[in-house]
């Protein structure tokens, strides 16, 4: 008889403030999720036990489950949060004398510009750690002053008495000239071999010091948090004899080695909510529409990501908690606005929602976990959105009185409100928050949401998709089968991504002479930055057949401030268009700003060239399901009373199993959809069908109201 083939898993796993998502695929076509409650004090806690949750849905013992799992690709929120806490490593930097307070006056540029109680925040190196060296080159990399290694000493002998943990090394002009940062780099190394060392020409070598500075710092406070996890991620794994192959999660939407990552840690301060637009891609494929908006709603945050003709908007203008942070990202805003988004009430008796979360621990008041404060997910309780018995598949029962007692005492008698008034005014106002945050990486970027389906995950979202859509004018909304762990799922759709750089101010088409200059420079630039881009993919085992060189410039107009990242097809760059890559400056810059300058005389200057060196990953293929020509009768569970927007009184509405519809199941609303870990609200006027994918299609009904964006 001959012997089956064992079945083999790659899963993705994605570390959240509450949960902790599991997306198992298998080679047979097996697909399974998995949620579990977060450990903060040690995230790998919560991954080996969902590991082991997995292991048992499947019927297998831990060690046989983990020697078939062949790939674990893992986003961590990490470095994000100890961002967010100011929990960073202590962290010393090394820069050039004159200019230690960079980091302290950042761009000198007021972010509220009007209110004078707006302070930027403190600096994750203090000032009696930012330690001056003497040396100076200029912007072409030429040496004014040398490098005066005393003083690197004397800062080493500072740093070793003050307990550093991470050294970040920044001089002025470094990008031209990486010299002075190696060689006191070299003498840090030898002086406190034990600190994780952090420097900008490594780091990232182009223009713009504070950004540089501020990236080269959030690299080293994050470096030995992101070490010292990974170091008992792997532990741990390696304690239960697992051989496959661990990814991490990149900012970029790319994923890479741990060694990689854990040499540029700051590449991973977005690293769960970079993998939605993937996700997207995969659960739109049906539609054949390569354009949408991604949101995932989940315990503690909302993220939004806009992806265009296939390709998710990428900045290098980011921030993380008003950190300037450089590194190539995903443009993927995120607020404080999810399940776990607690209600308060301001001076002025305002409602607000978030940005503070209950969290995992303890939670909203409905776990039973010892929390009092009012939460969405509270309020979606209240108005029968969620059911008591069902939450989580059962695994998590739901005390209502305790949500009911939270919103009556915090929220519904200090604004004189009912019970069911106050639980639907907290919903109304996350949703036109999270609505406003989709309007930020939409309309303020030149796009109009209204021509873009939305594609609504995380285990909250799904209540609340149809709501924003309404507010945004949006007549269509995706939710995937997988939605609960949607970017676990997108993790194992991301290709391994390296992202590289360099500094060239020139004229992008000058007259004369200058013109053979600038097109050798840039060709020599570009190849020493594909070389290292097919460099670092080979030694992650991609083959030269597999990897592919994307290439954007860095440009403005002649005298402006900033600049605009624009993406070039490599036939351009090779045969040195400049006519071609300008137009493709003019038409960005004027759907950005609304105007171009294309007939004014304005030259049009380059200041970066940019590779993105990907490795094409084998992605398992999604379950299509084939299509039944029976009612969904058999899915409906019974019928609930909910209370509807704006209605007082409750309403008898039907309920389904999400688990039991198929593909071309159709019905009309106000009804709910159940699933072990997310929920669907359908409202009145909208129609839910399933399509191939098992994904939940809503659809606003002809004469049913569209919203202005």
């Amino acid at each position: 008889m001959r012997k089956s083939i064992l079945q083999t898993y790659k899963i993705g796993i994605d570390v959240g403030g509450t949960f902790t998502d599991f997306a198992l695929m298998g080679s047979k076509g097996r697909s399974a999720v998995h949620k579990q409650l977060s450990t903060p004090a040690d995230p790998s806690i919560a991954v080996m036990a969902g590991l082991a949750a997995l292991a048992q849905a499947e019927g297998l013992s831990f060690d046989a489950f983990l020697s078939q799992v062949t790939l674990i690709v893992h986003g961590t929120t990490v470095t994000t949060n100890a961002v967010l806490t100011g929990r960073t490593a202590r962290t010393a930097l090394l820069t050039t004398r004159g200019f230690r307070d960079t980091l302290q006056m950042r761009r000198g540029v007021r972010e509220m510009m009007y209110d004078n109680r707006w302070h930027a925040p403190e600096p994750i190196v203090p000032r009696q750690l930012r330690l001056p060296v003497t040396e100076r080159v200029d912007a072409s990399g030429l040496e004014l002053v040398a490098l005066d290694t005393a003083d690197v000493e004397v800062a080493i002998k500072t740093m070793r008495e003050q307990g550093v943990q991470a050294v970040a090394i920044c001089f002025l002009h470094a990008h031209g000239s990486a010299a002075h940062e190696e060689d006191a780099a070299r003498l840090v190394q030898q002086g406190l071999p034990q600190a994780y060392l952090s420097v900008s020409s490594r780091v990232l070598p182009q223009v713009r010091f504070y950004e540089r500075t501020s990236t080269t710092v959030l690299n080293a406070g994050v470096g030995p948090i992101l070490a010292h996890y990974l170091d008992r991620l792997n532990a741990r794994l390696a304690e239960a004899q697992w051989r496959g192959t661990l990814l991490i999660m990149q900012s970029n939407g790319g994923t890479a080695a741990p060694a990689s990552v854990r040499r540029l840690a700051a590449s991973t301060l977005l690293s769960g909510p970079a993998a939605a637009p993937a996700a997207g891609l995969a659960w739109m494929a049906p539609t054949r529409n390569k354009s949408f908006i991604t949101v995932d709603m989940g315990g503690t945050s909302f993220d939004a990501a806009l992806v265009q003709g296939g390709q998710p908007a990428v900045t290098t203008a980011g921030h993380v908690n008003r950190y300037a942070m450089a590194l190539p990202s995903m443009e993927i805003n995120t607020i404080g606005a999810g399940g776990g988004s607690i209600a308060w009430i301001d001076d002025g008796g305002l409602l607000h929602m978030g940005p503070q979360s209950a969290g995992a621990d303890p939670g909203p008041a409905c776990y039973g976990r010892g929390g009092t404060e009012p939460t969405c997910t509270d309020a979606n309780l209240v108005l029968g959105y969620l059911s008591a018995s069902y939450f989580a598949g059962g695994r998590l029962p739901l005390d209502e009185l305790a949500a009911r007692s939270a919103i009556e005492q915090r929220i519904a008698a200090p604004l004189k409100l009912s019970l069911v008034e106050a639980a639907q005014g907290m919903l109304h106002v996350i949703n036109v928050a999270m609505a406003a945050a989709i309007r930020e990486i939409s309309v303020q970027k030149g796009f109009d949401p209204r021509e873009f389906p939305l594609v609504c995950a995380g285990g909250a979202g799904p209540l609340h998709g149809a709501a924003i859509a309404e507010e945004l004018g949006i007549e269509r909304v995706f939710v995937p089968r997988e939605s609960s762990v949607f970017c676990a799922s997108g993790m194992l759709h991301s290709d391994l991504k390296h992202d590289y750089v360099r500094s060239f101010a020139r004229v992008l088409h000058p007259p004369g002479p200058d013109r053979v200059q600038v097109r050798a420079g840039v060709r020599s630039l570009l190849r020493e930055l594909r070389a290292q881009g097919r460099a670092a993919l080979k030694a992650e085992g991609i083959a030269a057949e597999q990897q592919q060189m994307r290439h954007a410039l860095d440009l403005r107009y002649t005298g402006q401030y900033h600049e605009v990242s624009v993406d070039v097809p490599t036939e351009l760059l090779d045969r040195a268009d400049w006519a071609a890559v300008a137009e493709l400056f003019h038409r960005q810059h004027d759907r950005l700003y609304g105007y171009a300058l294309r007939d004014e005389g304005t030259a049009v200057e380059l200041l970066s060239l940019r590779v993105a060196a990907v490795g094409i990953t084998d992605k398992p293929a999604l379950r299509r399901q084939p299509r039944t020509a029976s009612a969904p009768r058999a899915a409906l569970k019974g019928k609930r009373p909910i209370y509807l927007p704006g209605r007082m009184s409750s309403t008898l509405v039907p309920v389904y199993d999400g688990e039991r519809l198929l593909h071309g199941h159709q019905f009309n609303g106000p009804a709910l959809i159940e699933s072990a870990n997310t929920s669907i609200l359908v409202p009145p006027g909208w129609a839910a069908q399933i399509d191939a994918l098992g994904s939940c299609v809503l659809s606003l009904r002809p004469g049913a109201r569209r919203a202005q964006p």
